[in-house]
């Protein structure tokens, strides 16, 4: 690669860093669906996944600390509880399933969480705190299969009773330690080098810088405009992961 086309490289990178922290940081998930296209195209499917996985983990870390006082640990505990275990078991099993068929049936899921999650929301439905462990389990495992699931979490936590500031710090801790479980999985199976390892900080930077700008954006934001927002890219998210997947 001459040096020309590593600068353009990471202009580009850099760029959509910024702007997928800033998302990532209004609305706690979109980080990665940005940055996925562009890794896949500079990188690889293969490698595109470990980076992902630790650009994911950098977002989640400047999330947690902006809106620390307001995260509910509790949540946070029983959710990583079955999550752990699970992202394993899906690191594990990823080589063994139809990923294609995994991530269209990942998008028409998500699409589809849009009228399920104002269905919930009209019939006042709420989670209760046992249930976010199935939660845990369930997108724990996925989390190890495809690349990004952040957006599925939304309508749960949502139900939790969980919105803007305590939302996306709560996501983001739950959701720490199976980013980190399965950044040491794929370690351990030789796919998370130090080639990754680096590419995945340089743009995690970008990513941080943007978070830090996007609390004032979520403190400004109302409640219902800070749902629709949501919705959008949950939808803009599932219509992407479909046609990736075609």
């Amino acid at each position: 690669m001459s040096a020309f086309d590593l600068m353009i490289q990471s202009l580009v990178l850099g760029s959509l860093g910024l702007v997928a922290g800033v998302l990532g940081g209004v609305i706690g998930f979109g980080t990665t669906i940005i940055l996925m296209p562009a890794l896949v195209y500079f990188y690889g499917p293969i490698q595109a996944i470990p980076i992902i996985a630790l650009v994911a983990t950098i977002a989640n870390l400047s999330r947690i600390f902006l809106w620390w006082s307001v995260i509910n640990w509790r949540v946070c505990f029983v959710y990583s509880l079955t999550g752990v275990p699970s992202v394993i078991l899906g690191v594990n099993t990823l080589v063994s399933l139809n990923e294609r068929l995994v991530e269209l049936t990942l998008g028409i899921f998500l699409i589809a969480l849009i009228p399920i999650r104002r269905w919930m929301r009209k019939k006042n439905f709420c989670l209760k705190l046992w249930q976010m462990s199935l939660v845990g389990a369930g997108i724990g495992f996925l989390t190890g299969v495809v690349a990004t699931t952040g957006a599925i979490n939304t309508p749960f936590f949502l139900a939790f009773g969980l919105t803007k500031g305590a939302f996306l710090g709560t996501e983001a801790a739950s959701t720490l330690s199976i980013l980190f479980t399965k950044g040491i999985t794929f370690h351990q199976l030789g796919f998370l080098n130090m080639a990754a390892i680096v590419q995945g900080l340089m743009i995690g930077i970008f990513v941080l810088i943007g978070a830090i700008f996007s609390k004032r954006i979520v403190l400004a934001l109302p409640e219902g405009q800070f749902l629709l927002l949501m919705e959008l890219v949950m939808l803009l998210s599932g219509t992407s992961i479909l046609l990736m997947a075609i």
